[in-house]
């Protein structure tokens, strides 16, 4: 067997990005049920991303609390509620499986593979993810607001090598790029590769620190059945 895990990336992996278009219309949905200025909104919600992505903000609540005390405007108890109602049926709307994804996973898991998943995100993503198609067929996610670090902190790559018991020079790194995952992932000691689909420009996704990647890339989530036989 050429590599005993896959590991992957969420956003841009095994999910579409959403595009900054489509953050923008949901952060000005969220400012007006919360009354308050959509460009101070954006930008304040903007800003503290590695505050919700560590878990220092532990709930959505906790972040529009923190973002309205930046901004010094008050928010009533049942806007935040309507607004957290917004973010998570949007978080839902994300998680729909990118075409390949189930078919891969559900392929890996029939050949003995171990499957994980480490992405950076906020608690909305754990709160779902068992109503998700992919909880039966990852045995390990973890997600960066649990664990309290974010890629590219090489902590977030060991706690995953430990929890599905390999060694990095067993495990594929499926990701898009964001937050400079590969390079890290390759000083780990794992095989990244760059997953880059064709419908989808650098322009319109919210990723968020690429970097410039000179190793394998692929194209499409089936090309990963290559890379592992």
């Amino acid at each position: 067997m050429k590599y005993k895990a896959v590991i992957f990336d969420l956003f841009g992996t095994l999910v579409d990005n959403f595009t900054r278009q489509n953050n923008i219309s949901l952060l000005t949905e969220m400012a007006v049920v919360l009354s308050l200025p959509k460009e101070d909104f954006i930008k304040q919600w903007s800003d503290s991303f590695d505050l919700r992505a560590t878990g220092t903000l532990a709930t959505c609540e906790e972040n529009i609390e923190y973002v309205s005390k930046k901004i010094g405007l008050p928010v009533e108890n049942a806007a935040i509620k309507e607004a957290i109602r917004i973010r998570f049926k949007f978080t839902r709307r994300s998680l729909i499986p990118r075409i390949h994804s189930i078919e891969i996973l559900s392929h890996l898991k029939k050949e003995n593979h171990k499957t994980g998943l480490i992405s950076d995100c906020s608690v909305e993503v754990p709160a779902v993810w068992k109503g998700t198609p992919f909880a039966n067929l990852i045995d390990v996610p973890v997600f960066s607001c649990e664990v309290g670090v974010k890629k590219p902190d090489p902590h977030i790559y060991y706690m995953i090598l430990e929890k599905l018991r390999v060694k990095p020079q067993d495990c594929l790194y499926i990701g898009d790029g964001s937050s400079r995952e590969l390079g890290d992932a390759l000083q780990v000691g794992m095989y990244p590769v760059l997953i880059r689909v064709p419908y989808e420009t650098s322009e319109d996704s919210a990723r968020i620190g690429e970097e410039d990647w000179e190793g394998t890339v692929i194209s499409s989530l089936k090309e990963v059945i290559d890379l592992i036989e």
